[in-house]
């Protein structure tokens, strides 16, 4: 027997159904949900929230004339299935399957693509201008959690909408979470407004009066109540502060109530904001106990939520250790994580040092600036932010911190490929945006114990530092009980000496494929250097300069984009130094790469010692021919 789910090919087939009907398909949907995802793995918890609210949504607009603007878009799963990608749901985030965040290309429904926090206001309005410029009458629907509102972008943007539009609805889901518990006042203030029973026993009490009168009068009676509510919460809801009426707080749960809502909204010639209450996790157990763990998260078993245990720590566990160690022996380090505890694994080092932990929402660029004033005061600030969203506060670290040659701390938790979270995820961009600030040195570990060394030169360290690393498990080295201050700038030659006929340099994660590449020019009776480089800046200009000016042949790996990366500053290198060498950078290319598994993408792409062999052919030929014809395996190249 088909199910309801199963019938829907488009949004337009929800119109006919009945509110029974509805109901079944809610059920349906998290049934779909907790089976799909458990295979696939993703965000499970925000999408098990807004089964009733996208339901509702889709039920009362039109997509895609209408346009639907999710924040972050990682709880837009129930968007997917009512828009007729049902089918394609269980490839879900893997290889050339769905993307697990609002795309474009992937759908007409998809009317705005994102993967960061606070983008759904800004854009909405902008669509919304847009629509009244031309004249149209469609409809721009922002759905935002509270924890987007803790984003100054969304102010910025709170700040412009009554000014620009006369039609825009924004739709507050509140759960009080974004991955771990939303902090701030932000948070507070929208606690406060859900919890307060007078206010939400006049509204409702007003909505009914007008229910049974109707009128002119009614409307005056609601408006009075809602005001003298209101005044109970605080002076005046914020949004109407902003010019944006309020409506809410509701249950994000109640279809009917929703659909009736939204009907009404619908009908408004004004900026306005639903406040719905939903549940995260709503319908699956596991999820409601274990918030944090299923925000986001691989396979599980369907019925009990369990994942497959770690065989090893994380790179997350092993700076979060480190950084708790160097916080119990010296009281001037502190950390920072913008709404990520669970995923930089600072909720490790929170109970231990509570007093010296800082989560400042999502707010990346605050988060800068803050740990630039601790740092004025003689504190030594570890910000713990993944690459990909530290690319906001590019402006703060050049101007608050860089200028000031203030001794912060950025630790880029998924620094390189990401995998299945994709292009808006990948941390491929931050050697090149951060090797162009002076004063900051950037480092890049080929292990856990790598990165122990690191973190701790960077606390001594009087300047900026930024240590990048990967994501998930490193190789499995052993940490040593204390770590060791690395020189500024020098790194490491593994094996080979000066003369080798091809020089190797192995950056972070990609020195396992570098070492596989090096096995393999042995094997075809060359002889290699491989050097692990550390940092990315400084470049080791004295290694650079021994080990290239005889080579025939220079090669770089690194988990980064080609363009401005650590293969571009060795070739600036020779060039300064003017060494004439053939050179084979291998990275990701110019383009945004697709979600996927790390070790396929790679191979498509190219960085893999294969792909990197194949590349040299010609110049290892050519160091063959030097060897018949000159009798000695190198020439100098200066």
């Amino acid at each position: 027997m088909d199910t309801i789910l199963s019938t829907i090919t488009s949004p337009a087939d929800l119109k006919s159904m009945s509110m029974v009907q509805l109901t079944q398909l809610a059920e349906e949907i998290r049934e779909r949900l907790i089976l799909g995802v458990a295979k696939t793995g993703g965000h499970i918890g925000p999408n098990l929230g807004v089964v009733e609210l996208t339901i509702a949504m889709h039920y009362v607009f039109d997509t895609p004339t209408d346009s639907f603007i999710f924040d972050v878009s990682h709880q837009a799963y129930v968007h997917k299935l009512l828009t007729g990608r049902e089918h394609l749901f269980d490839t879900i985030r893997q290889p050339g399957g769905l993307n697990g965040f609002m795309l474009r290309t992937e759908s007409e429904h998809d009317s705005y693509g994102a993967g960061h926090a606070g983008t759904a206001l800004s854009a909405a309005l902008g669509m919304a201008v847009g629509r009244d410029l031309a004249g149209g009458t469609e409809h721009i629907v922002a759905l935002a959690g509270d924890a987007a509102f803790t984003n100054g972008i969304s102010f910025e943007a709170l700040n412009n909408v009554a000014a620009q539009t006369k039609r825009l609805i924004i739709v507050l889901n509140d759960n009080e979470w974004s991955i771990d518990k939303n902090v701030g006042a932000i948070a507070e203030y929208f606690h406060k407004i859900a919890m307060n029973s007078t206010y939400v026993s006049l509204h409702d009490a007003a909505a009914g009066f007008v229910e049974k009168i109707g009128g002119k009068a009614a409307r005056h009676v609601v408006r009075r109540a809602e005001e003298a509510a209101k005044g109970l919460v605080g002076r005046g809801m914020i949004f109407e502060e902003f010019g944006i009426s309020y409506f809410g707080p509701i249950d994000g749960h109640n279809l009917p109530m929703l659909i009736e809502t939204f009907k009404f909204l619908k009908t408004q010639n004004k900026p306005v904001v639903l406040h719905a209450i939903t549940q995260k996790g709503r319908g699956f157990q596991p999820a409601l106990e274990g918030q944090k763990k299923f925000h986001g998260l691989g396979p599980y078993h369907p019925e009990t939520g369990e994942t497959k245990p770690a065989i090893q720590k994380t790179y997350s566990e092993i700076f979060a250790e480190t950084l708790t160690k160097l916080a119990t022996a010296n009281d001037k380090v502190v950390a920072i994580t913008a709404a990520m505890p669970n995923g930089t694994a600072l909720d490790l080092f929170r109970p231990v040092h509570p007093t010296r932990y800082f989560d400042v929402g999502i707010a990346e660029e605050h988060a800068v600036i803050f740990a630039a004033g601790l740092a004025i005061k003689g504190f030594k600030p570890f910000c713990a932010i993944y690459s990909t969203f530290l690319q906001r506060s590019f402006d703060q670290i050049v101007h608050d911190v860089a200028l000031q040659k203030l001794p912060v701390v950025f630790c880029m938790d998924r620094g390189g490929l990401s995998g299945d979270d994709g292009p808006t995820h990948h941390g491929l961009f931050d050697i090149s945006y951060l090797r162009g600030v002076p004063n900051l040195i950037h480092m890049d570990p080929v292990d856990e114990d790598e990165l122990a060394d690191m973190m701790y030169t960077a606390m001594l360290h009087d300047g900026p530092s930024a240590i990048r690393y990967p994501r998930g498990t490193g190789p499995g080295v052993r940490v040593k009980e204390q770590p060791v201050a690395l020189e500024i700038g020098k790194a490491k030659v593994l094996k080979g000496r000066p003369g080798a006929e091809v020089v190797v340099f192995g950056l972070g994660a990609m020195m396992a494929e570098a070492e596989r590449f090096v096995g393999m020019l042995e094997a075809g009776g060359f002889s290699v250097a491989l050097i692990n480089p550390r940092f990315a800046k400084p470049v080791d200009r004295e290694c650079v300069d021994r080990y290239g000016v005889e080579c025939g042949l220079v090669v770089t790996f690194e988990d980064h984009v080609l363009a401005g990366g650590f293969g571009s500053a060795v070739l600036e290198t020779l060039n300064e130094l003017q060494i004439d060498v053939p050179m084979v950078r291998v990275g990701w290319p110019d383009e945004f790469i697709e979600h996927g598994k790390v070790e396929a993408l790679r191979a498509k792409y190219g960085l893999t010692a294969e792909a990197a062999a194949e590349t040299c052919r010609g110049a290892l030929e050519e160091i063959v021919e030097w060897r018949a014809e000159n009798r000695r395996p190198h020439l100098s190249r200066r």
